[in-house]
């Protein structure tokens, strides 16, 4: 029986009251593994996240802060952080959380055989290197680093590191191979129907972190029913049918479906921006887009205003910055993007010399992100201008894996969340030889994005993103268009539902 298939015969199943309790939310595919920031994607980050809990995450601004740790000390070189943990945490085995369980997780990460996702970014590779991990006492870890980085506690938080989240060592068999995640969360890992259903089950026994109001990985977090069963279901159909039924109480759904949703007198739905952001990457050493000027032409040549409001039905604000639209260092500067000029798109290719060469934009069609309809509005408005832009429809993995290697002329991409600036501009830049899928390799904007990353003062960074967003809007290695929409459907018997940066978050949550 197929995917499709299957999820379809477990609505009927769902809806029956013997599980009236257990809240069902819908993923538009299934997790690529139970092991937190190995085989990852998005989906999978979110659900090991009701699972795993690192010794710091996001709070609802984006900023990190103590998790696992009751508080985190900094020397004052800033290359010692002392986290001391807090007292009466415990895993969901029942044996109490120490400093050597936290050592041992950190070791487990930094050896290369796990293939965990941020290794780079700790070993020495993508600049900062941890030089020393210690568990002096039961409840104190400590890190030392080889140099200042501010944006040290932010990516120990990324939700594609899986949160750096602590497990126990039983998490993995005698042989040292990946059994399941048995850590600190709100929820502990159930059954895992593969292709179908992943369940999560309440943690009786969960020490919540302080605070009395949800505030994003952080403050309350207490499981409020029983089981959650989330099901993967890639067609949109079915999910729409599983909400119009009750058999499905969450589901994110398209922008096209908002008005629909709303019309049902069953169903709620909560929006709201967050930091994922989709655009345009442009390979600039391509030898046709080598040349700024067509890079300008192509960026100048979209009517923004139109190509997000249509891929977005009218829910969607233009953002051309990598600084998401809600943060505290989205400012005036950042407000300005591209201005459509058509006629000066035609005088900038004249300029060029630009004699009708093909363009080559690669996309697909995932139905949860614009990346296919974002090139079909843009192809047409290049076209308009004199631009010979085709479009290559790849599968996904197909599109990543170029990706990866920098193997694109152009791509219709989004990019995954980043809260602070400073690690925003990262994910696009850097020294291409090194990394083939960083799009922006300009000294000054590399220097700059290093400033950034040493401090923590608002005052001195403001300026910093100011800049940075000037030169990016010159450079042109990158056509953001928007940011993300979270639109999340639900059945009305459902409380304490909020989207927050593209995570359906189930802690909280209750269904009366």
């Amino acid at each position: 029986m197929n995917r499709l298939l299957t999820s379809a015969c477990l609505l009927p199943l769902l809806s029956s009251p013997g599980i009236a309790q257990t809240i069902t939310a819908a993923l538009s595919q299934d997790i690529r593994s139970s092991n937190p920031g190995v085989n990852r994607d998005g989906n999978t980050d979110i659900v090991m996240l009701h699972v795993v809990e690192g010794l710091v995450g996001y709070s609802q601004g984006g900023i990190p802060g103590p998790l696992l740790a009751e508080k985190v000390d900094v020397s004052p070189d800033g290359k010692v952080y002392t986290f001391t943990l807090r007292k009466g945490v415990r895993f969901h085995n029942g044996a109490e959380l120490t400093s050597a369980d936290v050592l041992w997780s950190w070791n487990r990460y930094m050896d290369p055989k796990t293939e965990w996702r941020c290794l780079a970014d700790f070993d020495g590779r993508n600049g900062t290197k941890v030089v020393s991990a210690e568990a002096p006492s039961p409840d104190t870890f400590v890190l030392t680093i080889d140099r200042l980085d501010a944006m040290f506690l932010d990516t120990m938080s990324r939700p594609d590191c899986g949160g750096t989240g602590i497990v126990h060592k039983s998490s993995v068999k005698a042989d040292g191979s990946w059994d399941k995640p048995i850590g600190t969360g709100p929820f502990s890992f159930g059954e895992w129907k593969r292709g179908q259903s992943v369940q999560l089950l309440a943690f009786d026994g969960y020490a919540s972190p302080k605070g009395d109001k949800r505030d994003g990985f952080l403050g309350a977090k207490k499981a409020l029913v029983k089981e959650v069963r989330i099901l993967a279901i890639p067609d949109g159909a079915t999910v729409k049918a599983g909400l119009q039924s009750g058999a499905i109480d969450i589901s994110s759904v398209p922008e096209s479906e908002v008005s629909e949703v709303r019309k049902n007198p069953n169903l709620d739905i909560k929006t709201g921006t967050n930091p994922v952001r989709h655009g345009f990457i442009l390979q600039t050493r391509d030898p046709l887009l080598s040349n700024v000027k067509i890079r300008q032409a192509l960026a100048i040549s979209i009517d923004y205003e139109e190509l997000v409001g249509t891929v977005t039905s009218g829910l969607g604000k233009v953002n051309n910055s990598p600084v998401y639209d809600t943060s505290q260092y989205f400012g005036q500067v950042e407000k300005k993007g591209f201005s459509y000029d058509p006629a000066k798109a035609r005088a900038l290719l004249k300029e060029a010399g630009y004699k009708g060469e093909k363009i080559s934009i690669i996309a697909n069609k995932r139905a949860t992100v614009p990346s296919f309809n974002s090139a079909v509005i843009a192809q047409q408005m290049w076209r308009s201008v004199g631009l010979n832009v085709d479009i290559d429809v790849l599968d996904w993995a197909t599109q990543l894996d170029r990706y990866n290697k920098g193997n694109q002329m152009m791509a219709s991409i989004t990019y995954s969340p980043r809260f602070d600036p400073a690690l925003g501009f990262e994910q696009i830049s850097g020294p291409k030889d090194k990394q083939p899928r960083k799009v922006w390799e300009n000294p000054k904007a590399l220097a700059l994005i290093e400033k950034a990353s040493q401090t923590t003062d608002a005052a001195v960074r403001q300026p910093i993103f100011d800049e940075l967003h000037a030169m990016l809007l010159e450079d042109v290695p990158v056509i953001f268009t928007h940011n993300d929409i979270d639109c999340l459907a639900h059945n009305k018997r459902i409380t304490g539902l909020a989207p927050w940066a593209s995570n359906l978050i189930l802690w909280g949550v209750a269904k009366n």
